[in-house]
């Protein structure tokens, strides 16, 4: 009898726990990424993170964010410790060879950040300067493309703002919303617009997942005739 009703505890706990996977995704960011994914008092919040819970609601999953390096972000998904990835991540034929993308939730550009007192008006001045990038980010394809090889790279965007507080770049290229973000909240620096080609950023999901894709892409549809998604628009942009 004994046996009988350990057998039926394993049996019930199995299903337990083969539920709760089935209804739980697992979202990879790279948390410092004003304003879309950030630390705040320990908890990993932004407009992605709430775009985010909102779609696992949508879709009838629970979310869990786990933060990585951005590097990290694409290998982690393909060996599937992660299930989706929603990181500002921008949506690239390249990346398109080992992800498939849902459809575009936020639409971006490059800009420079450097000191106030420093003559760079264009990427064509960062030529011979030292430029701070965030490994795998836009900034720094952007910056191989352009032959800026004095490019110095970082883990993350508050290392390179660091940097160039600290006199040991001379610019940053980096998306414009957490561009205009930092120079906010740091006296002396500003923010050069240059001529480089829109993005857009959409949430990445292993290949072959159609019925997920669909999902997400339904849930984002109805997110922005709801009017949920003007609504992050507002908390965290204006």
């Amino acid at each position: 009898m004994k046996r009988n009703i350990f057998g039926i505890l394993i049996f019930i706990l199995s299903f337990i726990f083969s539920y709760g996977k089935e209804n739980t995704l697992v979202v990879g960011t790279n948390a410092a990424f004003v304003p879309f994914e950030y630390m705040e008092k320990g908890d990993i919040v932004g407009f992605d993170i709430d775009l985010m819970n909102k779609i696992g609601k949508k879709i009838g999953k629970k979310i869990i964010v786990k933060d990585m390096t951005f590097d990290g972000l694409i290998p982690s998904l393909q060996s599937k410790k992660i299930d989706l990835i929603i990181a500002g991540l921008s949506k690239t034929k390249e990346r398109e060879k080992f992800v498939d993308f849902s459809e575009p939730y936020f639409v971006a550009k490059q800009v420079i950040l450097t000191k106030d007192n420093n003559s760079i008006e264009s990427l064509n001045d960062l030529k011979n300067k030292k430029i701070g990038v965030v490994l795998g980010y836009t900034g720094d394809i952007l910056a191989t493309k352009n032959s800026l090889n004095n490019k110095i790279q970082y883990d993350s965007t508050p290392g390179a703002i660091i940097g160039l507080l600290t006199d040991k770049i001379d610019g940053i290229i980096i998306d414009s919303a957490p561009g205009h973000m930092y120079q906010k909240k740091n006296k002396g620096i500003k923010v050069v617009e240059i001529n480089s080609q829109e993005e857009q950023y959409a949430i990445a999901i292993g290949k072959n997942q159609k019925e997920l894709l669909n999902s997400i892409n339904k849930a984002l549809k109805e997110i922005k005739e709801e009017g949920y998604y003007d609504e992050l628009l507002t908390k965290y942009f204006k």
